[in-house]
């Protein structure tokens, strides 16, 4: 017989397994990877078969098994595995994963002691290391390390857990550590030990690992990592020791403790200890994002340390990609740098996600989540490049999504070029050539150029996809239904008037959409100003109500009133949280992105309904100014939150089920960067619920803008088929 196996079944010790199998049945016949396959000639598949499922490798996933008979001519000498052979379409690699416990016993005992880079068929990096399929060692950044005889020995024997381990090596041929100080002199001495020591005396270090390099520094050393860094607001994510740790400086539900111990090791946010170190580390906030070690060094260095929590942050200058290179990182000026000289070729964020009434909302999904994909009825080959900010890009084929690594946002230096290289390395990998590419309908998103410029090299259609249209299609695709009534709730979207968009009730499915209804418009006085100095939100909504404001002298204030029927409006809930943050002194300037929002969720948490909040429907417009003019300043400032928002959100959900009932729907659903937002969830769950309506989340696909290219492609999927 022949045995085509689909799936996760390269780099996860798949061909050994197979051979280890049939070895032990005495089957002849041969195993090798073909593409993104692998294939099987034996001299007797049932048998081989029915003895393989029980031992199949646990990275492995087996998603078709193809059998036909061929006739069997191979030979009756035994069984072996042969050389990959062709390059075909498809991805069959698992992701970056976390060290297993063999592995870090041998890192801890016998010949690899203290050696960062073990790893085996079962664990390491994968992704972060692959230049192009098929994975085998010549195709990875560890075909410039020659194996030593040792090595050579374990790759070469059946009983070793390490049999065929395209990255095997030891501390006697394979990567290394280097430290160095401030002036960029080497360090003498073990680099992880002495880098150990530097940070636990209060220096602030550059450590590359998996997927690129981290800012490292002890967690209660935060105050002076926000002066060097000039970070002063936006929360830092914490790595500690075990989880006797993550409990000294969080409170993690069950099910946030099993997906930190996963082996994908993501930073989850949990809800935070009250602590001088945890206040100072989100400030502002009720919740920490907080990881577990995942590669060797971070063990290493735990060993060498007394602290049991470390700030670990994607090194780079603020809003640009996170640094790869040596040198680059030495600007820096940090205090040390603990570097190894293995290349990294596709650089990978840590994934960033919170959990919420059993369901996952991936803020950032990167590092052990990629390379992934999601399965859709529509063929077609379709490049999508998401949105301006949070840019994930995702590339169509063979009726599956597949999502790059977290990319960033466009405007910063430096992701530009990494959005073309990660593009074309997912279209590389995947051996496509679109035929659509799919953009942002914004006219001056910095991503078009390179759109244009694929369009120009391989003849395909350039689609302009509405933003909140994109959100509405990755819901769908996310939850793997035709159509829905959806509340696309976020910062900003360029509206098909040329507004800006973003508090939307969206009839959508992947072939049209209708604005069935939306939030009050606001003048955006300045354009981008507004969304930084909050006062310009708070005046405008002020005009609206005809109240006279005194947040500006009369001379800017003048200036101001001439601009309330020039300036772009915007419909968008995240402004209007930005508005109220700053009427209740929340927050009065934005300094990182989402923050005024975010630091309203621990007042929305807190507050209760109060008497006399109400908004109004008129025509397609959800009235939400006069809001401002109830506050009552002898209320908690949590239920004046919490009643404003309710009131909001009441509206639009009622408005939204309406809708949907007369379509003969039972559910509606929720996208945007504000869903992900705890307590405006539970609202919306909760005044669904009396209408007897589900709501659908996000589950697998990021609810803000890094979900933008999978609604893109959706979308253009259907184009195919029209």
């Amino acid at each position: 017989m022949r045995i085509i196996i689909k799936g996760v079944v390269q780099g996860v010790g798949f061909r050994p397994t197979v051979y280890r199998v049939a070895s032990s049945l005495g089957l002849n016949g041969r195993v090798w990877n073909d593409g993104p396959d692998v294939v099987i000639d034996v001299d007797d598949g049932d048998r081989l078969l029915n003895s393989l499922y029980p031992h199949l490798p646990p990275l492995s996933v087996i998603e078709d098994v193809i059998v036909s008979d061929i006739g069997y001519t191979g030979g009756h000498d035994g069984f072996r595995i042969s050389r990959s052979e062709k390059h075909g379409p498809g991805m069959s690699i698992p992701s970056d994963t976390a060290v297993c416990g063999k592995c870090l016993n041998d890192i801890r005992n016998g010949r690899r002691k203290g050696y960062p880079f073990t790893a085996c068929t079962e664990c390491g990096a994968r992704f972060t290391l692959l230049d192009k399929m098929p994975y085998d060692r010549a195709n990875t950044s560890m075909k410039e390390f020659k194996m030593c005889a040792e090595c050579s020995e374990e790759y070469g024997s059946a009983d070793d857990r390490r049999f065929h381990h395209q990255t095997i090596c030891c501390q006697h041929c394979g990567p290394r550590y280097s430290l160095y100080d401030n002036s960029g002199r080497t360090v003498a001495g073990d680099p992880i030990a002495e880098f150990g020591k530097m940070i636990d005396s209060g220096k602030i270090g550059i450590i590359k690992g998996i997927g690129g390099m981290h800012i490292c520094a002890r967690a209660d050393n935060v105050s002076n990592v926000r002066k060097w860094y000039g970070r002063s607001q936006k929360p830092f994510a914490v790595m500690v020791r075990d989880n006797d740790s993550m409990l000294r400086y969080a409170e993690p539900t069950e099910h946030e403790m099993k997906e930190a111990a996963s082996r994908y090791r993501p930073i989850v946010l949990m809800r935070k200890k009250v602590s001088g170190i945890a206040d100072i580390i989100s400030p502002g906030l009720d919740n920490i994002g907080i990881f577990l070690p995942y590669a060797g060094v971070h063990y290493l260095l735990f060993d060498a340390m007394d602290t049991d929590a470390m700030i670990m942050t994607s090194a780079n200058i603020p809003g640009q990609p996170m640094i790869l290179n040596d040198s680059e990182a030495k600007k820096m000026n940090a205090d040390a740098y603990l570097l190894h000289d293995q290349r990294i070729i596709n650089r990978a964020d840590d994934t960033v996600l919170r959990m919420r009434n059993g369901t996952t909302s991936f803020i950032r999904r990167s590092r052990g989540y990629t390379p992934s994909h999601i399965d859709v009825h529509d063929r077609g080959d379709v490049l999508a490049l998401g949105a301006q900010e949070n840019i994930v890009v995702s590339v169509a084929c063979e009726r599956r999504i597949h999502q790059t690594q977290y990319i960033g946002d466009h405007d910063a230096e430096g992701v530009a070029e990494y959005l073309e290289d990660a593009s074309r390395s997912l279209m590389r990998m995947l051996c496509c050539t679109p035929d659509i590419v799919a953009v942002d309908l914004h006219p001056g998103y910095g991503n078009r150029r390179f759109a244009k410029l694929i369009c120009e090299n391989t003849g395909a259609e350039l689609m302009e996809v509405q933003h909140h249209w994109a959100h509405c299609a990755s819901l769908l695709t996310d939850n793997a239904v035709d159509e829905g009534v959806i509340l696309a709730l976020d910062g900003t979207g360029y509206g098909d008037d040329g507004e800006a968009w973003g508090g939307e009730i969206m009839y959508s499915d992947t072939e049209s959409y209708d604005r069935m209804a939306h939030l009050q418009y606001i003048p955006l006085l300045g354009s981008e100003k507004a969304l930084y100095d909050l006062r310009r939100l708070k005046f405008a909504v002020d005009r609206m109500n005809n109240v006279d404001s005194r947040l500006f002298d009369d001379a800017s204030a003048n200036v101001l009133r001439k601009m309330m029927n020039s300036s772009v409006r915007t419909s968008s809930f995240g402004r209007l949280l930005d508005t109220l943050a700053f009427s209740l002194d929340v927050c009065s300037e934005r300094t990182y992105d989402g923050e005024p929002a975010m630091k309203m969720e621990p007042l929305l948490a807190r507050g209760k309904k109060l008497k006399g909040y109400y908004t109004e429907l008129k025509g397609n417009e959800i009235i939400t100014a006069p809001l401002f003019t109830l506050f009552d300043r002898k209320e908690k400032r949590e239920d004046i939150a919490y009643s404003v928002v309710r009131a909001v959100t009441d509206e639009m959900v009622n408005a939204a089920c309406d809708i949907a009932l007369s379509k003969g729907l039972s559910a509606i659903g929720v996208s945007g960067g504000v869903s992900y937002n705890g307590p405006i969830c539970d609202m919306i769950d909760d005044e669904a619920s009396k209408r007897g309506m589900k709501v659908m989340h996000h589950n697998r696909v990021p609810n803000g803008d890094g979900g933008i290219s999978i609604g893109q492609a959706a979308v253009a999927l259907r184009r195919f088929h029209q």
